[in-house]
């Protein structure tokens, strides 16, 4: 089989390549992804009860970037939401990220804006040189807070302790010297009006673009002729290993259907001290879906099964290291995306990769 362009998975990134190459260039574009579906981890699903759930965990659009809102409203319309998190410390439920609401409820305080900014200050620990993520948190709000949200919770999520973990990973959580206690605060948000997979279906309903679904990759590349090859997969697969193995951390799903309207008071729930998982979702308050009985999912993170979470440690970043050494020699591969580039993206980022990598390596005819 010959074509010019080829592109490896089917998460955003692949898929908005895809768009962009048989729409603007009208070029015949093949698509090859190991799981059933598209759309990668956003993919969406009506369960058995006919809830509309997020198979791998909730997905909340948010962006700033303008131009990648506008390109994805042409694939969807959007309802408004303002996500909010509420997470349980000494038995009570409070506002995440920390906001003045959050002080108030953790402390039984009434303070104002300035007040708790004096607060934080306070109790914040004077530290030299910022170099993991349990020195960031201690650096911006003290010792108690970072016990009672951060320190377990993070245990939890990657299975190491904070001062183990980059600062990048509690860098991402701000804290709000306001009382906006929305999750994001980025200037476009919401969710697909019919979800993400409709979305995603949207975006490559052109004849020019070719799928196989179910396929590893390796098995017929081959048996492929292509001038570019995108890959959005696993880098250290790529190279058969040859540096090591890439440590991620993955996540186990519980899905229960409940008998009943409602479960619990915010769309996410985060429990950072109590039992094994580290949050649980009402998919219901993330879609508006109107329904008798409700859809929750319990997180529980674990070392194996699909790689979700690039690890943020510095043996980690060194193999990776090595193997960018290697990408760089390639000629007609392009490396993008959370698994190939071994980091951490947002929707909206990844998006906007896949953008700027067509608009560099792509070239729209005279």
């Amino acid at each position: 089989m010959k074509f010019k362009y080829v592109i490896v998975g089917a998460g955003l990134a692949g898929l908005t390549l895809a768009e962009r190459i048989a729409n603007v260039l009208n070029e015949k574009v093949l698509i090859i992804e190991k799981r059933g579906h598209i759309g990668g981890n956003v993919y969406d699903s009506y369960n058995e009860d006919g809830i509309l759930i997020h198979n791998y965990g909730p997905h909340i659009f948010h962006t700033n970037d303008r131009e990648v809102y506008l390109y994805l409203s042409n694939f969807t319309k959007w309802n408004d939401f303002w996500h909010r998190v509420l997470t349980y410390v000494d038995g009570n439920l409070v506002p995440m990220p920390i906001t003045v609401e959050t002080i108030n409820k953790l402390y039984n305080l009434n303070l104002d804006c300035s007040q708790v900014e004096k607060f934080l200050q306070e109790r914040a620990e004077q530290i030299d040189e910022v170099k993991t993520s349990r020195d960031v948190a201690l650096s911006k709000v003290g010792k108690d807070i970072y016990e009672k949200i951060f320190e377990t919770y993070t245990k939890k999520q990657w299975g190491l302790d904070p001062g183990e973990l980059d600062t990048s990973v509690i860098s991402r959580i701000p804290v709000r010297l306001n009382r906006d206690t929305r999750y994001f605060a980025d200037k476009y948000q919401g969710m697909p009006g019919h979800g993400y997979t409709r979305m995603c279906e949207n975006m490559i309903a052109n004849k020019n673009i070719k799928i196989m679904l179910n396929t590893n990759y390796k098995e017929i590349i081959d048996q492929l002729h292509y001038e570019t090859l995108f890959y959005t997969g696993p880098t250290d697969e790529f190279y058969d290993y040859k540096h090591g193995k890439l440590s991620y951390r993955s996540i186990q799903f519980q899905f229960e259907t409940l008998d009943k309207n409602e479960f619990q008071e915010a769309p996410v729930v985060n429990y950072p001290n109590d039992y094994d998982y580290t949050r649980i979702t009402e998919f219901k308050k993330l879609t508006w879906q109107d329904h008798k009985k409700t859809t929750i999912c319990k997180e529980f993170p674990c070392s194996d099964g699909e790689p979700y979470y690039p690890f943020p440690t510095k043996d980690c970043k060194a193999m990776f290291a090595l193997y960018e050494e290697d990408m760089k020699k390639e000629k007609n591969v392009v490396f993008l995306g959370r698994l190939a580039e071994y980091r951490y993206y947002n929707m909206d980022a990844v998006v906007r990769r896949a953008l700027d990598v067509f608009g560099c390596r792509c070239q729209a005819p005279n």
